[in-house]
């Protein structure tokens, strides 16, 4: 057994965003990693890093296709913690977080940046492998 680290990009996500191609992005997502900003506090990253606008409740997850273009947002920020997610993860964080999640951006500093409703990508990731779809089958059969 091997001790293999993580990829801290998705080259295929990377792709779909400098083409602009939504389809390629959804595919992405459901087959490949994201980076997922951490917020750090007291030294710990224990939670995913959202960004809001002044004055409301309102939320925005960003999430890259690369740990680079995460650092480019952020290049004087010394602990730059992120985590690497996955389609599931994604499914469950929006899931979770819907009612005060307004938007995600990918590669917010660039140099392809993408936007999306969190509604919207549910249903670009579509079902969870075991849930029920609505015509009454099993996702994943």
């Amino acid at each position: 057994m091997t001790d293999e680290t993580p990829p801290t990009n998705s080259p295929a996500l990377a792709a779909a965003l400098a083409a602009q191609d939504v389809v390629a992005v959804a595919y992405a997502l459901r087959n490949d990693v994201i980076i997922v900003p951490q917020l750090v506090v007291n030294g710990q990253a224990e939670q995913v890093r959202v960004f809001g606008r002044e004055g409301t409740d309102r939320r925005t997850l960003l999430l890259f296709s690369s740990a680079e273009n995460y650092a480019s947002m952020i290049p004087d920020e010394v602990d730059q913690r992120f985590m690497i997610g996955d389609a599931q993860w994604l499914r469950e964080f929006l899931t979770v977080h819907q009612n005060v999640l307004e938007m995600v951006f990918f590669d917010v500093a660039g140099p392809h940046v993408m936007q999306a409703a969190p509604a919207d990508l549910m249903r670009a990731l579509g079902p969870l492998p075991g849930e029920e779809l609505a015509d009454g089958t099993e996702a994943g059969r």
